[in-house]
């Protein structure tokens, strides 16, 4: 009895080495995916700029301030990297920079009309994304998936 232990204990470690292998290649897949399909998206609304600029705009639209550090710190990248991405939104009209008149050392980034057009593209492209999953799933399933990705979310947080 005590020999069939050390089998159960291989079976057991060989699934969740795959259960690790399939849980990884989903995420990777997954991810890559989401990336492809919205940027096909907003190229058929007529959006010309990257992805990565897109995200840009869109932490600068939820972070509290919106100075660069701020900014950085939601994109979690440095101030150096950031700017390169705001001095090219800036020359594409996409944003503006603002002293902040409490501190004047400090530049505040503000969207412009231009890209607030670009966000509600890339908001309605999540919600056609999200739609189109819950579209699929019965009641249970919902309660279980969004369960299962604050757990994920949680632990990438940490």
């Amino acid at each position: 009895m005590l020999d069939q232990v050390p089998w159960e204990w291989d079976i057991l470690k060989d699934q969740q080495t795959e259960a690790k292998k399939i849980v990884n290649d989903l995420l990777v897949d997954i991810f890559n995916r989401i990336l492809i399909i919205e940027a096909e998206f907003m190229k058929q609304k007529n959006v010309k700029i990257s992805m990565n600029e897109i995200h840009v705009l869109e932490a600068i639209e939820k972070v509290e301030e919106p100075s660069m550090s701020q900014i950085a710190k939601k994109l979690h990248i440095t101030v150096g990297s950031l700017t390169t991405s705001i001095n090219t939104l800036y020359q594409k009209n996409y944003v503006k920079r603002e002293r902040d008149p409490n501190d004047r050392r400090k530049v505040l980034i503000n969207l412009t009309d231009k890209s607030h057009e670009v966000l509600k593209k890339h908001d309605e492209f999540h919600h056609e994304m999200i739609d189109s999953i819950f579209k699929e799933l019965n009641v249970g399933e919902d309660q279980v998936l969004i369960e299962s990705l604050k757990n994920l979310s949680s632990f990438f947080t940490r």
